[in-house]
């Protein structure tokens, strides 16, 4: 299976257990790897024979923008079930980053990482 990957998508979010979470909003980062064959598009360079990343990308923010959820667990699987429905995509592997998550000690990152198939 090939890979076609897009990293770093940002977008404002309402997602959070907190009552400052939901109010306030954060920007998430959310990661992205399709399972596809590609050699179809490859043979002809065709871009309907492929996944247009353009248009899953903002299928992606939508999602980071839209409707709250408490977990990125939550958003992570809303996020891959919009990229599944993607004809050719096979699988998808979703990095859901949360950098500025409400802990009291340092920290780097939280990332919530999913991989789903089509069943």
């Amino acid at each position: 299976m090939d890979r076609v990957a897009l990293r770093g998508l940002k977008a404002r979010g309402h997602h959070g257990v907190f009552p400052k979470e939901r109010e306030e909003g954060q920007t998430f980062i959310v990661d992205l790897v399709l399972g596809l064959d590609t050699r179809p598009a490859a043979a002809d360079d065709d871009l309907a024979k492929t996944v247009h990343y353009g248009i899953v990308a903002e299928e992606v923010v939508a999602v980071v923008e839209g409707e709250p959820v408490n977990l990125i667990e939550t958003l992570a699987e809303r996020i891959a079930q919009a990229c599944l429905k993607h004809e050719g995509v096979e699988e998808v592997e979703v990095r859901v980053h949360k950098p500025d998550a409400p802990i009291t000690v340092p920290f780097d990152d939280v990332t919530v990482t999913i991989t789903r198939s089509r069943v």
